[in-house]
C-alpha cells in the first residue's frame, strides 16, 4: 500500500524516471504544450515547476542549477531568458494538467500539460 508515499513510480527504476521526466521536461519546453498520460503529466507538474522556481530568479547560477536538470542548452536559456520571466509575479501554478481522451492501444488515459 501506498499510504502517503512521496512520489509516483511510473513502473520505472529510478535512472529511467529520470531520464523520462528529463526528456518530457525538454519537450514541453521547447514545444510549450504535450500530450502524455495522465499519471506522467501529474509528475511533471512538480518536476517542472521547481525547475521554473529556479529559473525566475534569471542570473547565472539559475542556469547552471537548470541546466543541472535538462542538460539541455537550448531548453535551459529558452526556460530561463523567455518562459520563467512570465511568470515573475506568480507564487507558482506555472503549469495545468488537462484530462482529454483514452488512448486505444492500453486504455491509458491521457492528459495535456501546457504552460498557464
Amino acid at each position: 500500500m501506498r499510504h502517503k508515499h512521496g512520489y509516483r513510480k511510473l513502473n520505472r527504476t529510478s535512472s529511467h524516471r529520470k531520464a523520462l521526466l528529463k526528456n518530457l521536461a525538454i519537450a514541453l519546453i521547447v514545444s510549450e504544450k504535450i500530450e502524455t498520460t495522465e499519471a506522467k503529466a501529474k509528475t511533471l507538474r512538480s518536476y517542472i515547476e521547481k525547475l521554473v522556481t529556479k529559473a525566475r530568479r534569471g542570473d547565472y547560477n539559475a542556469h547552471r542549477e537548470v541546466f543541472a536538470y535538462l542538460q539541455d542548452k537550448e531548453a535551459t536559456k529558452k526556460l530561463v531568458n523567455e518562459i520563467a520571466p512570465r511568470y515573475k509575479e506568480r507564487k507558482g501554478g506555472y503549469t495545468r494538467v488537462i484530462k482529454t481522451r483514452v488512448r486505444r492501444g492500453d486504455a491509458a488515459p491521457m492528459a495535456f500539460i501546457e504552460f498557464v
